[in-house]
């Protein structure tokens, strides 16, 4: 489904597209979102998406905040950026899964983190936001030492039966993808350091070692992605994919094993 899908004016509410492309009632749903030119507010389709999924159904959003972990280039751009790179970066406030916001995700998964209700799970820079009746449940045992493999919350997601929705942006951005990683050997490691806060609440660096993440290929994996397992639609005035996780990863974990080298 192309990402330039223009709605009809006076044709269905994103309620109803949502109902069209398969969201299901009950169900678990990761969205990743980009509102620009969908002429959808954040709070319009996220009360769209909690009438859809109904009162046992749980919204999930990527809640990042790679700005919080000084081997991110968007960390890196802020110290370039910075008067004095040292002071900056002694006073980086530590990661609080209540209260430090996630921008660089866009409107809808910061109203989403902000919403009364709301979980999040606690890792420092790839933490994931939940509402609704499992979120609490999907959010807990996030590792602050693993990003998107078997301690955080998308095996979870996967054993739920979850669906992802993606809303006018592409697979390049597919957080189900970096799973995969977890899964094809060799996995390299790297570093990573992130603030957190210590045991007397103060500021703290955290080291530990996780997973190589390479995104540079998830487009072409998505490319690749059976179509027979997305179904395509308008949401707005935008396109917008759904497909089931597991899908995703087994598809991801194939390509990779095949294609990466």
């Amino acid at each position: 489904m192309g990402e330039n899908t223009t709605e009809v004016p006076g044709g269905p509410g994103p309620a109803e597209q949502l109902r069209a492309l398969g969201v299901e009632e009950g169900g678990v749903l990761l969205v990743h979102a980009s509102l620009h030119g969908t002429g959808l507010r954040a709070e319009e389709l996220l009360a769209a998406l909690r009438t859809v999924l109904g009162p046992e159904g749980t919204l999930v959003v990527p809640a990042f905040t790679p700005e919080n972990s000084d081997t991110s280039p968007a960390h890196l751009a802020l110290v370039r950026r910075a008067p004095d790179p040292a002071a900056f970066r002694a006073a980086m406030a530590p990661f609080d899964p209540d209260r430090t916001p996630c921008p660089r995700m866009g409107r809808f998964a910061e109203r989403v983190r902000t919403t009364e209700g709301a979980a999040r799970s606690d890792h420092p820079q790839t933490s994931f936001a939940a509402l609704g009746a499992r979120a609490a449940d999907l959010m807990k045992g996030h590792a602050l030492d693993c990003h998107f493999g078997e301690e955080s919350p998308l095996p979870k997601l996967i054993a739920a039966g979850a669906q992802v929705l993606m809303v006018n942006v592409g697979f390049a951005v597919c957080t189900a993808f970096h799973f995969a990683e977890y899964l094809v050997p060799p996995r390299p490691v790297r570093t990573y350091r992130a603030v957190i806060r210590d045991e007397r609440g103060g500021a703290t660096w955290f080291a530990y070692q996780d997973a190589v993440l390479d995104d540079s290929d998830f487009a072409r994996i998505g490319a690749d992605f059976p179509a027979e397992h997305v179904r395509g639609g308008p949401l707005g005035r935008r396109g917008a994919r759904l497909f089931p996780i597991r899908a995703a990863v087994e598809h991801a974990t194939a390509w990779m094993a095949e294609k990466r080298h």
